[in-house]
């Protein structure tokens, strides 16, 4: 039933799914459970309309999910946020060589903004796609990228080859 479409949209499904996680483990959890719950609702998809956006919906979703359920984790829990940096900062991040700094700041950024961001440059997906994906209005996408897009500059400042 999935088969042709998985052929045809697993890559950049996988690709968003490494982009929102950073890590190949978490993504390749948010691949399979993505794929899992567009099967088990696979009744609520509309023929008439697009299939990735409803798939990167699934998917976004998912991973906004799984965000929660781990703030509310018993094992995050820190007494400071000293301990916290200390923490996060023994995490190995993924080498990335040319555009590293970029792709250090966009993980900084708030979730909101760093979603939105991802979808519209990474996902090459146009203003409305991301917002039907967000279901939140244009205009909300528009802002949360010149948000974004400001933070950005602050924290590269003048990077000449970003």
């Amino acid at each position: 039933m999935l088969d042709p479409y998985i052929r045809q949209y697993g890559r950049r499904l996988y690709g968003l799914c490494l982009t929102l996680c950073a890590n190949k483990f978490d993504a390749d959890d948010l691949y399979q459970d993505t794929w899992m719950k567009a099967m088990n609702h696979w009744d609520q998809y509309d023929p008439a309309r697009e299939f990735e956006p409803w798939l990167t919906t699934i998917c976004v979703n998912t991973y906004r999910s799984a965000l929660r359920r781990l703030s509310r984790s018993p094992l995050l829990r820190f007494s400071s946020h000293e301990e916290q940096d200390q923490v996060l900062c023994s995490i190995p991040a993924p080498e990335l060589r040319d555009y590293l700094p970029l792709y250090e700041a966009i993980d900084r950024l708030p979730d909101k903004l760093r979603t939105t961001v991802i979808l519209f440059y990474f996902r090459d997906m146009d203003i409305n796609s991301t917002a039907q994906v967000l279901n939140i209005p244009p205009g909300t996408v528009k802002s949360r990228l010149n948000k974004a897009r400001i933070k950005l500059k602050e924290v590269l400042g003048d990077e000449p080859d970003l």
